[in-house]
C-alpha cells in the first residue's frame, strides 16, 4: 500500500431531486511499496482518472455513489533508494475499474467532502504473469460551484 493524492474537477448534473449523475477528471497518484531482500521499492504511478458516478442524494446532504471509472496512465516509476527508473513500459496504459462511496454536502455552502472505494478490474501489468490491479481508499474535499439545493 501507498499514500498518493488526487485532484481534479467534477460536474454535477441533477436527474430529480434524489438521482445526478457526476462525471470527473482527476489526476490521481498512485501506486505501492514493497520490501525484497532488504530492498525497499516503491511504484510510483499517476494515472488521469474518468469515473463516472451515478448519485442518490438524500433531502439531508448525504449522498450515495457509485459508477464505472477508465484511468490512462501518465507516468510510472520505480524508487528503490535514490534511483528512480521509468518504468511506464511495463504497465498497460488503460485501467478500467469500478468505484463506491458516499459523500456529504454542507447545506448551503458547496463544500463537501468524499470518500470513496475504487477498485481495479484490469490487469496492470503488461507482458508480465503477475496479475496486478490498482485498488484503493480515496478521501477528498469538493466545492461545487454555483451550488444551490434541489
Amino acid at each position: 500500500m501507498a499514500t498518493g493524492y488526487h485532484f481534479g474537477f467534477l460536474g454535477h448534473i441533477h436527474f430529480n431531486k434524489q438521482f445526478a449523475f457526476q462525471p470527473e477528471i482527476v489526476f490521481s497518484n498512485q501506486g505501492a511499496k514493497y520490501l525484497v531482500e532488504n530492498v525497499n521499492t516503491n511504484y510510483i504511478l499517476d494515472y488521469v482518472n474518468v469515473p463516472v458516478m451515478f448519485q442518490y442524494m438524500f433531502d439531508n446532504g448525504f449522498r450515495l455513489q457509485a459508477g464505472p471509472q477508465v484511468g490512462f496512465l501518465i507516468n510510472a516509476r520505480s524508487k528503490n533508494n535514490n534511483n528512480i527508473t521509468n518504468i511506464k513500459g511495463d504497465f498497460n496504459p488503460v485501467d478500467f475499474g469500478l468505484s463506491i462511496g458516499a459523500s456529504y454536502i454542507f447545506p448551503p455552502t458547496g463544500f463537501g467532502i468524499d470518500a470513496r472505494y475504487n477498485l481495479g478490474l484490469t490487469n496492470i501489468n503488461q507482458g508480465s504473469s503477475v496479475y496486478s490491479t490498482n485498488r484503493g481508499l480515496q478521501l477528498g474535499v469538493f466545492y461545487i460551484f454555483g451550488y444551490s439545493k434541489k
